[in-house]
């Protein structure tokens, strides 16, 4: 586990290209403004629109129900991510592991995951890139017991964690996760996998 207060190597600076445009980067996330490494970031995910049902596992839609669908996605649209789209998000719940399909969170559980979309869409501004591909969010514990390796107090069954993937490298999503959250702006875990960056808001602070 990465200390704190530890500073960023050479490697870790080239993400941004050095530590002033880094914690430039950061403060204009915050303020809502931000340039890529080319300039100002073009390629942005609209958030609006309804959910393509069609573009979804026929299987799934009718086990979950187009006005349970459509309600997640309107839930999803309001937060105005500009970096990631509720068809992502949904589509990463629509899928199964053997004969056990995932499902989207009971509704009582969706404000979790605002916070961490948003922590998400704030990555993707550092970056300049947008979010690729949501691999993981929420988990029944249906599901969630037939992912190899996944833990068995996940807290992808909470709904407060993601698995994402963009453009960069698993290893500097993860570093540019750690800056905003050493910064301040969220608390929670930072996983760094081979192929994808975990990222929750449980409010602890957790590496690995």
């Amino acid at each position: 586990m990465r200390p704190e207060n530890e500073t960023f190597t050479s490697e870790e600076q080239m993400l941004v290209g050095s530590r002033r445009n880094f914690a430039t980067k950061a403060a204009m996330v915050a303020g809502g403004v931000i340039f890529g490494a080319t300039g100002e970031v073009e390629a942005r995910v609209r958030s609006g629109g309804p959910i393509d049902l069609g573009a979804l596992p026929s299987a799934w839609v009718q086990r979950q129900g187009p006005s349970r669908i459509y309600a997640y996605g309107k839930f999803l649209q309001r937060l105005n991510l500009r970096h990631v789209s509720p068809q992502q998000v949904v589509k990463a719940h629509a899928r199964r592991k053997g004969s056990t399909w995932n499902s989207l969170p009971p509704a009582n559980m969706w404000r979790p995951m605002a916070r961490s979309l948003k922590v998400a869409d704030m990555i993707a501004r550092l970056l300049g890139q947008n979010v690729k591909n949501v691999t993981s969010a929420y988990r029944s514990p249906a599901y969630n017991r037939r992912c190899p390796g996944a833990s068995k107090k996940s807290w992808h069954m909470r709904n407060y964690a993601l698995d994402l993937q963009f453009g960069s490298s698993p290893y500097r999503v993860a570093q540019a996760a750690r800056y905003l959250r050493n910064k301040g702006y969220f608390k929670g875990g930072v996983g760094r996998y081979k192929t994808f960056t975990h990222v929750d808001t449980r409010g602890e602070n957790v590496d690995w």
